[in-house]
Parts: C-alpha cells; sequence; structure tokens
C-alpha cells in the first residue's frame, strides 16, 4: 500500500472511531485492524468508484449472509445507507456492517426496527407487517385465498409487539418486545446474518480466510 493511501486510511480510521466515540454516526465496534480490513473490501468492491452502488451490495448480501428476498435486501439497504442518496459510503459501509455483525442488543434493535418501518414514521403498523409477513408466507402457502392466513398471523405477531396496545408497534413496544422473547427481533423477517455466517466473514476480516472472489 502507498504511502499516502495508507496515511489517508488513518485518518479514515482515527475520525471514525472518534466519531463513534462522541455519538455523531452509528456505533462502530470494529478494532481499527478491522477497519482497515473492511476498508480493503470496499475498495474491492467499488472498483475505480468511491461508493459501493444498490447492486454490489446486495450481491454481497446473497452470497456471503444468504439473504435473498429482494424487498428485505432493499430493506437493508436503506437502513445501511443513512444519507439516502441510493449509495454507500466507507462509513456507512463500515458502520451498518458493525451493526449487522457486532451490534449489541440495543444496536440490532433500531436496526431492525428501521429495516420493518417502511414509511419511516416511528411505527410498524398493521399494513406494514402485512407486507413484510406475506412475503414470507404466500409462498409456502397452498390455500386459495392465502391473505386470510396471513391477516391471522399479523394479529398474532401484533398482539406480541404492541405492547401499549394503541394498534400498531414503536419503537418502545419493541424493544419492550425483544428484551422479553430474544426470538422476536426478526419476527417480520430475517435481516441479520445467522451465526454461522457472521462468524465466516468475522474470520474474513481477520485474514483467515480468503477474499478471492469476494
Amino acid at each position: 500500500m502507498a504511502t499516502s493511501q495508507r496515511k489517508s486510511q488513518e485518518q479514515f480510521i482515527q475520525n471514525l472511531t472518534k466519531k463513534s466515540k462522541n455519538g455523531t454516526c452509528l456505533p462502530c465496534r470494529f478494532s481499527p485492524p478491522e477497519i482497515a480490513s473492511l476498508l480493503n473490501m470496499f475498495q474491492q468492491l467499488c472498483g475505480s468508484n468511491s461508493k459501493l452502488d444498490r447492486s454490489s451490495f446486495r450481491d454481497v448480501l446473497m452470497t456471503r449472509f444468504k439473504i435473498t428476498d429482494d424487498f428485505i435486501m432493499d430493506r437493508v439497504f436503506r437502513a445501511f445507507d443513512t444519507d439516502n442518496d441510493g449509495y454507500l459510503k466507507a462509513e456507512e459501509w463500515i458502520c451498518g456492517l458493525s451493526i449487522f455483525l457486532k451490534g449489541r442488543m440495543e444496536d440490532r434493535i433500531r436496526y431492525c426496527f428501521c429495516v420493518y418501518d417502511l414509511n419511516g414514521d416511528g411505527y410498524i403498523s398493521r399494513e406494514e407487517m402485512f407486507h413484510m409477513l406475506k412475503r414470507c408466507l404466500v409462498k409456502q402457502s397452498t390455500e386459495e385465498d392465502p391473505d386470510e392466513g396471513v391477516k391471522e398471523l399479523v394479529e398474532i405477531v401484533l398482539k406480541k409487539l404492541d405492547i401499549d396496545h394503541d394498534g400498531k408497534c414503536s419503537v418502545k413496544d419493541f424493544r419492550t418486545a425483544v428484551e422479553g422473547d430474544s426470538l422476536l427481533l426478526e419476527s417480520l423477517g430475517q435481516c441479520l446474518p445467522c451465526d454461522t455466517l457472521l462468524e465466516d466473514f468475522l474470520q474474513l476480516i481477520h485474514g483467515k480466510l480468503t477474499t478471492k472472489n469476494f
């Protein structure tokens, strides 16, 4: 690595670590060597560009984390893309992966809620639950009208998530529900990696697996 590139990378790591500690960006729980490794991956994925596009990010979700639902992948991208410009900068890539791979429960609660809150109004409504759950259930259903089964499932899930019984799920509701039953974290669709693939990716970051064909 050229001296100027190394200095630029070191400055990036210092700035990101400082911003994370100050709370001016999403929490970054990676060590400096891990951040450096993720920067190298980011550059491989971007090629000559300085930003990661949606298509390349979806490829990572599919190949590395086996998340294949088109709608979920789009929602995960939006959760990473904090400035909503349609691309991921290096900071968004690293901070997003920090929650994805090393997030504490509070980090993951807020992330999953963001994925499920389709209109960004701070609540998960019945309609949003229906849209998320329908994608899972209808594919497997042999019923003539699978929507009825989805509606029943929505009511079951809403009953567990709507702690204050106002007909919708707030962040506070979601947190309380998940703290009572961690399985509810991904009750509306898989948006986090399974433990095995999570560990594989961490091994990749640590240089214990090859990045060939990344």
